[in-house]
């Protein structure tokens, strides 16, 4: 069976959490390869300083800006809307938004397991449903979840986290799943990074000792996306020696 393909240049990616770090440099791969990507987080101004100078450096205008609450499943729903109704499909989404409530498992707060759970987990799962249909019958779609070698091997410090990031990759295997039995082209795939160094982010900039450069986040993604259509790297572990 032939898969339909399409290339970067007729793509339409979007990226939560875009304006900064692995974000930002998801956004800045896509762009350089052709896509339109809309980066959204609720972060305003640093939406839009990452789509201004992104947009500068390419030439054009590239990279658009949506300010969101990734906990709100209404947002999240009329984000997927807009960006559709805007170019008309959704080919790449990347689950990026995430954080971290730093509590001891005798610590743990409902209010930091809820807020780490509905934005790292939940927030995900809203935006899957919400544009998996589309890619399905548009016959083409890839979904980048980002979570963490902490969805592999659980931290005393941040239970939450753990659990928000394995949950993320037992959804994600269900959505496989899914899209296997239905037939749909459309593949998922999981970041399982180490520590990245989101902070020294220049092209020259040397990361801290044991923490990846975001530019190797995102040369591993265009790699992944890149593959033949009927092959799917699974789970992808990068971190530091």
């Amino acid at each position: 069976m032939t898969l339909k393909t399409k290339p970067f240049s007729e793509q339409v990616a979007l990226v939560t959490g875009g304006g900064t770090g692995i974000g930002r440099a998801f956004a800045e791969a896509l762009t350089a390869a052709g896509a339109r990507v809309f980066i959204a987080s609720r972060r305003r101004d640093a939406l839009e300083t990452a789509a201004a100078e992104i947009n500068e450096r390419v030439g054009s205008e590239r990279v658009f800006t949506y300010a969101f609450d990734v906990r709100e499943r209404g947002q999240c729903e009329a984000l997927v809307g807009h960006v559709t109704e805007r170019f008309g499909s959704l080919d790449v989404l990347v689950n990026n938004s995430g954080l971290a409530v730093p509590e001891t498992v005798e610590e743990i707060t409902e209010e930091g397991w809820e807020t780490v759970l509905t934005t790292n987990l939940k927030g995900a799962m809203w935006l899957v449903r919400a544009a998996l249909p589309g890619m399905a019958a548009r016959e083409f779609g890839d979904i980048v979840n980002v979570s963490s070698q902490a969805g592999k091997h659980g931290y005393a410090d941040v239970p939450s986290y753990c659990a928000s990031k394995w949950g993320l990759l037992g959804f994600a295997e269900s959505v496989r799943d899914h899209v296997r039995k239905t037939g749909a082209n459309v593949r998922v795939f999981n970041f399982c990074p180490g520590l990245v160094d989101v902070e020294h982010t220049g092209a020259d900039a040397e990361p801290r000792p044991g923490f990846v450069h975001v530019s190797n986040m995102a040369k591993t993604l265009m790699y992944a996306l890149s593959l033949d259509r009927n092959v799917v790297l699974e789970d992808i572990n990068i971190y530091a020696r």
